[in-house]
């Protein structure tokens, strides 16, 4: 699911930095076959750019990338029409990375989407195409479109689609056969659960399913075939973009994680907002993925801090009633009314102090360099403390433990 508008930053066994936005991480494992499948929207000349990449930093990808057949193709013109729909929404902009990954799912639920089998028969690509650009004109007047322009484009879509016909497959069959052989298949998405058009902070969400529900519909896998779930979370929160962040940190505090956590786009280079770890968000986002356990990383970035916080409720401003799970409704995001906890020497001891938008429990920090710790024994007792605390609030258990960018900076727990 998803498209050229989220980023993995991943690093080679040499320390080698790649920043990958369609082609899947597992490309720099020479083993491994790479699959872009149906539920994902590709961007072909980003995606020819990024082969080029690879190729050019020694990373073969010949015979080592496959595009489903049934993926939507993403235009140029979509990205014109993701600025206009921007500047049209005024101050209640979603935030997008404006690289058309909605207008493009628009035109998939719409049906009149271009799919990438659909450059095997450039007869009728030609008139989709045009059938696209028109109906983009028709419905954006800043979208200018010509003969010239739709010709250009049909002219560089024939040329990638001799580029990309090695790479097209049947992927849904290919996976599953994959699943018959008992290969082992890890699956890889762009965004995170609160990005989930379904269960996420609507309308500030992307357009696809990054939820584990993603896995099934995206590359045609059953449900029963799934194995372990893995849910990763940073040791605190960030979010791009617009929308409701309850545990946001604003001024210089929320700068100090920014600048300790490289909290940069990989995409865009916008700056995360960053906050605190979010339990609500957290506990809901395991029960629709159904996670067996989680991948808690960057804990290395909380280091320097002499407290950390956790928000552990969120409750209702007109009567301080607890919000049992993450709401739907933003306008009661919005009015949120709640109370900062303080953690004393035992988690027992709370004691209210001041309003703000969520119940926070403060825990001591550690304030030492565990960047180079690989056993979860020699984490200093804090460190332990913020983990397992984190365990019994959520109720999944921390399998891994990420303290650094680097392959190795990893605690298995």
């Amino acid at each position: 699911q998803g498209g050229a508008n989220a980023g993995h930053t991943i690093y080679n066994a040499e320390g080698k930095k790649f920043a990958l936005h369609l082609v899947p991480s597992g490309i720099l494992n020479e083993e491994t076959l790479c699959i872009i499948g149906n539920g994902a929207v590709v961007h072909l000349p980003g995606l020819f750019q990024e082969i080029d990449g690879l190729e050019s930093n020694g990373v073969s990808c010949e015979g080592r990338i496959l595009v489903s057949d049934r993926a939507h193709l993403l235009f140029d013109f979509h990205q014109v029409v993701d600025g206009l729909r921007e500047a049209e929404l005024g101050n209640s902009l979603i935030g997008t990375t404006k690289r058309g990954i909605g207008p493009c799912y628009s035109s998939k639920v719409i049906r009149n989407g271009i799919r990438v089998c659909d450059l095997r028969h450039m007869d009728t690509f030609v008139q989709k195409l045009d059938t696209l650009m028109r109906d983009a004109a028709s419905r954006f007047e800043g979208f200018k479109y010509n003969v010239d322009m739709f010709n250009k484009e049909v002219d560089r879509y024939k040329k990638f689609s001799e580029r990309l016909d090695p790479f097209i497959s049947d992927t849904v069959h290919v996976i599953n056969e994959s699943i018959l052989e008992k290969k082992s298949i890890l699956v890889e998405g762009g965004q995170a659960t609160m990005l989930d058009i379904d269960f996420g902070t609507y309308p500030f969400v992307t357009s696809s399913s990054p939820s584990a529900g993603g896995i099934c519909t995206g590359l045609g896998i059953a449900p029963r075939c799934l194995g372990d779930i893995i849910g990763v979370v940073k040791a605190y929160t960030t979010r791009v973009g617009s929308g409701p962040f309850p545990t946001e940190i604003l001024g210089k505090s929320g700068d100090v994680l920014r600048v300790a956590g490289m909290e940069f786009g990989t995409t865009t280079g916008r700056p995360r907002r960053c906050g605190w770890l979010d339990i609500v968000a957290l506990k809901y986002c395991c029960q629709i993925n159904g996670f067996s356990s989680l991948n808690l990383t960057k804990l290395d970035v909380l280091s320097e801090l002499s407290e950390i916080k956790l928000g552990i409720s969120y409750r209702q401003k007109n009567d301080g009633e607890k919000v049992e799970s993450f709401p739907a409704d933003l306008h009661l995001m919005e009015q949120t009314q709640a109370f900062l906890v303080l953690t004393l020497s035992e988690p027992q001891s709370l004691f209210h102090l001041f309003f703000l938008l969520v119940d926070y429990e403060v825990l001591p920090g550690w304030q030492c360099d565990i960047s180079l710790i690989r056993n979860y024994k020699d984490l200093p007792p804090m460190a332990h403390r913020y983990v397992e605390r984190i365990e019994e609030l959520v109720g999944v258990p921390i399998h891994y433990i990420g303290v650094g960018p680097g392959r190795d900076a990893i605690i298995f727990k």
